[in-house]
């Protein structure tokens, strides 16, 4: 390989300094010179070059230095640069040569003009990618699902953010990690944030944020008081603790948190209906309403046992039928007043903006096991108002809504929930959401405390799950803690370099495998640990409102100068992976859905690296954890600079993106069943976070028992988190999603009418 052939070759750098040859960065600086001209020039005049054309002339320019440069040890970086563009233009391609060349002149130009020979130069490269192009062209400006790149104030947060990504690599971290991340040999996840210090994500105990109200910075909330101040809290909480971290928000127990405010609300709504109609019957005389009124105030639940106020009632069956009648009437107006705040509740965190105005806050709620009347109320509301959608009908994006099964609450005929189950799985199959998390899977029931709910399993967004700390076992709850950031391997390039892929053996080399892959790991652990430090340095006041507020754990009496590394240690650090499928192609030619042989390597090989995150545990007293890492846009990244370097391998780098996490590949043709027992056992193995993704075809609403039944083999096959996804219609006038038949529900449009174009949506 080529890296063996000039292993002793040095590369000097502009400063002076010597780095180890890697052919990968060569192949890299060749593709930016292609793309440069596919994304510069207008689409009627776009050439369609390939990993072809980048790997002709890579080709070519690593058989020049290993012929020029053979017996030497060192080459200068600018020489390798003067042969990319000797090669360009020898092998015809003149626009690419001519942008290649002007845009060395241009850098070096910057660099004398603006920054000499300093690092710091790299910021007009990135700005200007940021000023030029649109979301489509530019990945940074996708970055975030939730960040709208192309408008002012998102461009505006780009550009603040890649600088921050610049400065943090030329100065807050070594060289070794910032150069790994620019290979693509591994991602560090929201390096724009690493200067501030600030955490991945929180799940945010309401109970605890409400009782006395709360600060967001701007003025005090007082402690609310009925169900649709609990709602609105709710939101403004998740909005300001977005703004002090830069992942997404979680509440763990949505439905006990939000049914103090059920009962509050009960209760204003029983007191005012029964003097109403007292009044108007002309029967108060008969009731001691003082002493009615503090009976009412002494309910723990909207379930009214009406023998309570015998003893301030006269002997009436009038006064009795009203008593009825009013609890009756209090209990309908309170459900309708929680569907409201419910679906004010959606509206709030599809429109409310965090971090500038840029940002829809990224929310997650968790719901399901609260069996009071109160909580039901709560859970049926939020499933109706999130069926309903948005005001043309739109499916809402947030919060991503995720119901918590367990046996003898929720799961089976005859628990108290289990009509909620199955409500849950009716609308799921309308709207996507919610999605499932199972309380009973092998890897979550042992933190399970029966009438605890602080232990019941909760998971972030697309698959964060923080449970166990090393650092303190009596404090494994899923309140008041989170991620504090993670990191992620190019797994499938590790699997190309030792395996069968690229013909040069017959036989997979695991050892080299693996000790590449250790390497790696303790590489990212070290990154993790910088990246800690720097966590660790800021105070209190940095984060006014995770800290100053109380809402991660221990941070109740802490003072605004105080530091907060006994804080932080509660949370995790984890190292993440993507593309197993591809990685197990590159090893032995075929993927954990194609033969048992693969899925027993593809569990070897995030056992191992489980066994490694638990070694780093243990030593540091920290909560090293193994991601499934989503795939967005870093599939995209790591597989086209893989291209680029070792070209189109059928099954590894021949599609636009690498298989997100341990998934078995979504082209691959495998039955519900077998898919599911295939990822099972990787839940168990990625404790930082994962999920499984079921594919159904067809309107599920018109099979929902089919739908419970995947949800149902999930469970019985120790799937942690799942989710089902399906087709959903899009109206193009009216913009409404979700299943369209003859008629859109949300404009009345027929299939087959014609759409004027000035209604297009």
């Amino acid at each position: 390989m080529i890296e063996e052939k000039l292993a002793t070759l040095k590369v000097e750098k502009r400063n002076g300094k010597k780095v180890d040859f890697d052919g990968s960065k060569i192949a890299l600086a060749i593709k930016k010179g292609f793309d440069s001209i596919v994304n510069d020039v207008e689409d009627d005049q776009v050439k369609i070059y390939t990993e072809k054309d980048i790997q002709k002339v890579y080709q070519a320019v690593i058989a020049r230095i290993e012929k020029e440069y053979k017996g030497k040890t060192k080459i200068k970086i600018e020489e390798i640069q003067d042969m990319i563009e000797e090669e360009l233009d020898a092998k015809g391609y003149e626009d690419v040569y001519k942008s290649f060349k002007g845009y060395r002149e241009r850098r070096a130009a910057s660099r004398e003009l603006f920054f000499g020979e300093k690092k710091t130069h790299k910021f007009l490269k990135s700005l200007e990618s940021l000023g030029l192009k649109s979301a489509n062209e530019e990945d940074a400006k996708r970055e975030n699902a939730n960040v709208d790149g192309d408008t002012a104030m998102g461009t505006m947060l780009q550009y603040g953010s890649t600088v921050s990504k610049e400065f943090a690599k030329s100065y807050l971290m070594k060289s070794r990690y910032a150069e790994a991340h620019d290979s693509g040999e591994i991602h560090i996840h929201d390096m724009d944030f690493l200067p501030m210090g600030t955490t991945t994500c929180c799940q945010i105990d309401l109970h605890k944020l409400f009782k006395g109200g709360f600060d967001t910075g701007h003025g005090h909330l007082r402690e609310p008081n009925d169900i649709m101040s609990y709602s609105a809290l709710a939101a403004i909480a998740i909005q300001s603790n977005q703004n002090d971290q830069h992942g997404g928000q979680s509440v763990p127990a949505f439905d006990y948190y939000m049914a103090p405010g059920v009962l509050k609300t009960f209760k204003k709504q029983f007191k005012q209906t029964l003097y109403d109609y007292l009044e108007f019957t002309d029967f108060i005389s008969f009731v001691n309403f003082d002493k009615v009124l503090k009976e009412i105030d002494k309910l723990d639940s909207i379930d009214v046992n009406l023998d309570d106020f015998k003893q301030f009632i006269k002997d009436s069956k009038e006064v009795d039928r009203i008593f009825k009648t009013s609890v009756k009437k209090a209990v309908a107006k309170t459900d309708r007043l929680t569907y409201q705040a419910m679906e004010a509740f959606i509206h709030n965190l599809n429109t409310m903006h965090s971090r500038a105005g840029a940002q829809v806050p990224f929310s997650s709620i968790n719901f399901g096991t609260d069996t009071s009347s109160e909580g039901r109320m709560i859970i049926k509301n939020y499933l109706e108002a999130a069926d309903r959608g948005l005001g043309n009908g739109e499916t809402p994006i947030f919060p991503v809504s995720i119901f918590k099964v367990k046996e003898g609450v929720n799961y089976n005929p005859g628990d108290k929930n289990y009509d909620l189950f199955k409500l849950a799985c009716k609308v799921s199959a309308k709207r996507l959401f919610p999605n499932f998390s199972f309380i009973d899977a092998p890897h979550n029931i042992p933190y399970y405390k029966p009438g605890d709910f602080n232990t019941e399993i909760a998971y972030m967004g697309c698959r964060t799950r923080v449970i166990g700390d090393v650092t303190d076992r009596t404090n494994e709850i899923v309140t008041g803690r989170g991620n504090l950031s993670f990191t992620s391997i190019n797994l499938p390039r590790i699997g190309i370099k030792h395996g069968i892929c690229l013909k040069e053996r017959n036989k997979a080399d695991m050892n080299g495998f693996y000790k590449e892959l250790e390497e790696e790991m303790d590489m990212v652990r070290d990154q993790l640990l910088e990246r800690f430090e720097i966590q660790c340095s800021k105070k209190v006041y940095n984060f006014p409102f995770l800290l100053g507020q109380g809402i991660w754990t221990d941070g109740d009496n802490l003072k605004p100068n105080d530091r907060i590394r006994k804080l932080l240690k509660h949370g995790t650090l984890s190292i993440g992976f993507i593309g197993l499928a591809e990685t197990l192609k590159a090893l032995i030619g075929e993927h954990h859905g194609e033969s048992d042989k693969a899925e027993k390597l593809g569990v070897e090989i995030i056992t191992f690296m489980r066994k490694k995150c638990d070694e780093y545990s243990e030593k540091y007293n920290l909560n090293f954890t193994c991601l499934a890492t989503p795939a967005e846009g870093l599939s995209g990244r790591f597989v086209n600079i893989d291209k680029a370097i070792y070209g189109k391998i059928k099954g590894v780098t021949d599609r636009e993106y690498y298989t997100n996490s341990f998934h078995v590949p979504v082209y691959y043709n495998i039955s519900i069943v077998d898919k599911i027992k295939k990822e099972a056992p990787f839940h168990a193995l990625t404790n930082a976070g994962h999920i499984s993704y079921i594919e159904m075809d067809g309107d599920l609403t018109e099979n929902v028992e089919a739908f419970e039944k995947v949800i149902r083999l999930m469970k019985e096959s120790g799937i942690g988190y799942g989710a089902i996804n399906h087709p959903v219609d899009r109206d193009p006038v009216c913009g409404y999603v979700g299943i369209i038949k003859d008629v859109c529900p949300g404009c009345g449009r027929r299939e087959f009418e014609e759409i004027p174009v000035d209604r297009i949506a």
